[in-house]
């Protein structure tokens, strides 16, 4: 798996982004962003901030859902991949309707403790 930092570049450059184009969405000049990609130690809020600039969230997950959310991220899904607001709800209505699906069908499901 990539490093934290090999991963904000990547999702940065996944954008069509330069290093100068965080200046205008987070407020960091980009020999600050530059010296972060290559060998930085960021705080969190500057985790979250670059996050929400790269249009992205960080996420905690504990080591035995890792697989199981690997396997969904890897899925191609058109309401994943075109982002769109119907896909989305369209997927979300799809849910609903297979709600008693196994760990490996739906590995979101129980994740917080809320085991409904």
């Amino acid at each position: 798996m990539n490093s934290l930092l090999q991963q904000l570049k990547k999702r940065r450059l996944a954008l069509g982004l330069k290093q100068n184009d965080m200046m205008l969405r987070i407020g960091v000049f980009r020999q600050q962003y530059q010296r972060l990609e290559s060998k930085g130690n960021p705080r969190l809020d500057t985790l979250e901030l670059i996050a929400k600039g790269l249009n992205s969230e960080f996420m905690l997950i504990p080591k035995e859902k890792l697989r199981a959310v690997q396997a969904v991220l890897e899925r191609k899904s058109p309401a994943l991949n075109e982002g769109g607001a119907e896909s989305a709800l369209l997927s979300s209505k799809h849910a609903k309707a297979n709600e008693k699906k196994s760990l490996s069908d739906d590995p979101w499901k129980g994740l917080l403790g809320d085991d409904q």
